[in-house]
């Protein structure tokens, strides 16, 4: 388990890099990310290439016993090659090209761009694959599925298409663009979406383009992949994601990659409204279910972060080393923090680092050098692993179909299983976020929120796993659409109808109007936003409505089928229906729950078959305690506790 920094050396004058060097081995730097973006000073002209200061710095990391990740520098092209060859760059959904001056403005697509990719992928490695101080590669930066529509990527779409559906037929098909007289007679008609808003737009055209840029991402990385193992076949290699407008299919990004690397920046302002899920164990689930093990952060915030809008609050004490232990408590093995020191020229200036502008090491600095003592007790967390009992199904194309046609105020797919993830949360349980095809069957719940683009794949996996006796949570707008965007004709929800024992007789978009639902306990909850009215066949009512027309209709469902169990909610619900629901179904399915913990405070467990580790942390900004059921010994505190007291984002490790 290794704590480090972002470094960007070329943005420093070169004084400083001894001293920064000398000043992170005595902090606890064990690691450094280097080169993501000095493509223009390793390749200052097309074809001259100068590694001599890489040299120097690769040499002095060596020497303090700090490890390198070298960053491939293709997200940044040297302006020169955009000025010899402009048609690399992107092209926005406009027709416009994407004016140089930011970053990531080049097409990924573009093979003359895919071919300076590789040549300095290739000459990097070759120069420094052999070296043992070498802990990784890094891919590019945060690789998107940008939409590009340059007339490179609008061929390759064609193609793309044609392989998938083979015949022009088959693609009006399945577009049905008989609707407004949208008929192609040529595959030349066929183009990406335009700049109008997606939700005017061919729902299927649109989705299918997010999957062809997001294939586009994937085999963009794959072929840098190739390169690097080919000239170093040891070699560990990753690429850091974060979550943007358009996220790739994760699951297929990785693929081909070693492990996974994250960029966390959790909210360092703890909002107001109880129902928020403002928690970022959320997306480190998320991010470790991607290849079902351990993975790295290789950008953790390190206090205010913004290049675009106004500052954020900095970040409190304790929130920078409590953010960090979040992350390693929810299967992060290595930390990386962004970054080592605030730039003072360039648009993220003001995305600080661990160093403020001053060079004048202060508070943020010091928590981050005691976090890296804590961090060197923590051996006992290096060859353990997350086990979950739980685990909530992510599908990147429901994210994609339901941006592309939103749907009633504030109905949010990622918010959906949010809610879930927070509500087990708060009974301590450990949950895994998977993709819908992947093994099910050593969980005892599976939440499957919003099911709303059908995988034929992914459904006969759910009722596999329930009839083996799972226990499943389904929810509204499920069984929505085919696998092509367009709507099935068949009750809601049309291919889990007899799973849930229940049908759709019609639906009500409510928004943020509230409305109550209530249980069969005669608990009430308040509900908004979608409003599923159930027609029962062989499940019984959970909850009904209390309100409308439809006063007295299931809202949520129970249905026994073969040996298992199937929840439908129809509804959304505030955080107090979600707890109520999960704490029924841990105690249902013989999950342990923690009872009482105080509102913030997140507990996970590490285990390595041998021994249980229980994570405590406490993401809130108010004291709390939890009391033990018998004495535990902390990893931190090297002594044994009944009790864990916790400041606002303190934490703790005990072994069970």
């Amino acid at each position: 388990m290794k704590i480090g920094v972002n470094y960007y050396p070329e943005q420093w004058n070169g004084s400083l890099w001894e001293k920064d060097a000398e000043m992170m081995a005595q902090t606890g730097v064990k690691i450094v990310r280097i080169g993501q973006f000095a493509w223009s000073r390793l390749e200052p002209k097309d074809g001259e290439f100068n590694f001599n200061r890489l040299d120097d710095i690769m040499r002095m990391f060596k020497r303090y016993g700090i490890e390198v990740v070298i960053g491939i520098p293709t997200n940044c092209p040297p302006l020169w090659m955009y000025e010899a060859h402009p048609e690399i760059r992107r092209v926005n959904p406009d027709g416009k090209k994407v004016q140089l001056g930011i970053r990531g403005h080049r097409c990924i697509n573009s093979p003359v761009f895919m071919d300076y990719a590789k040549r300095i992928t290739e000459r990097l490695v070759r120069r420094y694959g052999s070296d043992p101080n070498v802990a990784a590669w890094q891919i590019d930066n945060e690789p998107d599925s940008y939409p590009c529509t340059c007339e490179v990527c609008r061929e390759k779409f064609h193609t793309w298409l044609i392989n998938k559906y083979d015949t022009l037929e088959n693609i009006n098909s399945v577009f049905g663009t008989a609707v407004w007289s949208g008929e192609y007679s040529d595959i030349s008609q066929i183009q990406p979406p335009a700049a109008y808003p997606e939700e005017l737009q061919n729902p299927a055209l649109c989705l299918e383009y997010s999957r062809f840029c997001s294939d586009s991402t994937a085999e963009f990385v794959k072929e840098i992949v190739m390169i690097i193992k080919r000239e170093c076949p040891k070699a560990k290699v990753t690429a850091n994601v974060c979550f943007s407008q358009h996220n790739p299919d994760f699951y297929r990004l990785f693929s081909e990659l070693d492990f996974v690397s994250y960029d966390n920046c959790p909210t360092l302002r703890i909002p107001d409204d109880p129902d928020a899920n403002y928690s970022a164990a959320f997306y480190l689930d998320l991010m470790r279910g991607v290849k079902g093990r351990n993975f790295w952060v290789m950008e953790q915030l390190s206090s205010s972060a913004e290049c675009c809008y106004e500052m954020p609050p900095t970040a409190r004490p304790g929130q920078l080393s409590g953010y960090a232990f979040q992350a390693l408590a929810h299967g992060a093995d290595n930390i990386l923090h962004f970054r080592w020191r605030s730039a003072v020229s360039g648009a993220e200036m003001f995305f600080h680092g661990l160093i403020d502008h001053s060079n004048i090491p202060g508070r943020r600095f010091y928590e981050f050098s005691e976090f890296c003592k804590a961090a060197m007790k923590l051996n006992v967390l290096d060859t353990t692993e997350i086990v979950s009992d739980v685990a909530i199904l992510y599908y990147p194309d429901n994210e994609w179909a339901f941006r592309i046609q939103p749907h009633s105020g504030g109905f949010d797919y990622m918010e959906q299983m949010k809610s879930f993830h927070t509500a087990f949360s708060r009974y301590g349980a450990n949950v895994d976020i998977v993709h819908p095809d992947a093994d099910l069957s050593g969980y005892k719940a599976v939440i499957a929120p919003a099911m709303y683009i059908y995988k034929k794949s992914a459904a006969e996996n759910i009722y596999r796993y329930v009839i083996n006796g799972g226990t499943l949570v389904l929810t509204s707008r499920s069984g929505v659409k085919d696998a092509n965007n367009n709507c099935i004709m068949n009750s809601l929800p049309t291919v889990y109808k007899e799973l849930i024992g229940a049908e759709v007789a019609e639906y009500d978009s409510i928004g943020s109007h509230e409305q109550t639902i209530v249980d069969f306990s005669g608990n009430q909850f308040s509900c908004r936003q979608w409003c599923d009215i159930l027609r029962l066949t062989t499940a019984k009512a959970y909850a009904e409505y209390n309100d409308s027309f439809y006063k007295c209709c299931p809202a949520v469902t129970m249905n026994r089928y073969c040996s298992g169990v199937a929840y439908y909610v129809g509804t959304v619900c505030h955080a107090d229906f979600y707890e109520s629901l999960v704490g029924n179904i841990m105690r249902q399915t013989g999950m342990p729950r923690l009872m009482g913990l105080p509102k913030g405070v997140e507990v996970t467990t590490r285990t390595n078959g041998l021994n249980d580790f229980i994570c405590f942390f406490n993401n809130s900004e108010k004291e709390a305690v939890i009391s033990l059921p018998k004495s535990m010994y902390s990893i931190i505190e090297s002594i044994g506790k009944e009790k864990i007291d916790l400041k606002p984002f303190g934490f703790d490790i005990v072994r069970k």
